[in-house]
């Protein structure tokens, strides 16, 4: 399990919103909204959908009222384009906000570090049922192989999450994700935490992050 679960269990924790890009995207094009058109057209093509386009669908999203208390974000930014423009869109809205600089916290980043061979057991194993039920052919796995324990639905692996797309994704954190890092490092506004340890640890450790990040933001 991996950021999706733990932001899952943040939201829960703290009751505010996880916001996830790939969420957002599929919400846009179901949605037939004009971002989500524009999107559609372009994957439909088999091009990568901008950082413009991306940044204006996760703008729509930070407008929205549940956004208020603070928010989870999963996914986003994943270049440093994408992660310039967050920075400058939250100063944008200080600016146009009556609220005290202090009250708006800025955004911290937390890396969740797993080693490689045990990160893609996690991606290539992962079977998903109709219903959502998340099993993994290494750590979790059915009863019965390619059968729900539930209902006995048939389990499906995700296109995305075969080995050679996972190859792919590594290629692209590296070239791309890696200097959303170095970004939110040199702000020091950046912890790492090991994801191989069992998930309570891992959230306990996130917790302890956000809370240390948190109170050296507001001195």
């Amino acid at each position: 399990m991996g950021k999706g679960t733990q932001a899952k269990l943040l939201m829960a924790e703290f009751g505010i919103p996880q916001i996830s890009t790939g969420d957002i995207l599929r919400a846009n094009i179901a949605g037939s909204t004009s971002l989500g058109v524009v999107a559609k057209s372009l994957m439909d093509q088999g091009q990568l959908v901008s950082d413009d386009l991306v940044n204006q669908m996760v703008a729509d999203r930070l407008a929205q009222p549940d956004t208020k208390r603070g928010y989870i974000l999963d996914g986003f930014p994943r270049t440093l384009n994408q992660a310039v423009w967050l920075d400058e869109h939250l100063a944008g809205k200080l600016k146009q906000s009556d609220c005290n600089p202090g009250e708006i916290l800025p955004v911290v980043a937390i890396h969740i570090v797993v080693d490689y061979d045990q990160l893609l057991h996690r991606i290539t194993g992962r079977r998903i049922s109709p219903t959502g039920r998340i099993y993994n052919t290494y750590s979790n796995p059915p009863a019965v192989a390619g059968k729900c324990d539930v209902d006995g639905s048939t389990l499906v692996q995700r296109p995305d999450d075969s080995e050679e797309v996972f190859a792919e994704r590594m290629k692209t954190f590296n070239s791309q994700t890696a200097p959303v890092i170095e970004h939110y490092r040199g702000r020091g506004r950046f912890v790492e935490v090991d994801g191989d340890q069992p998930v309570e640890k891992v959230t306990v450790a996130i917790n302890a992050a956000l809370h240390r990040l948190r109170q050296s933001a507001n001195h």
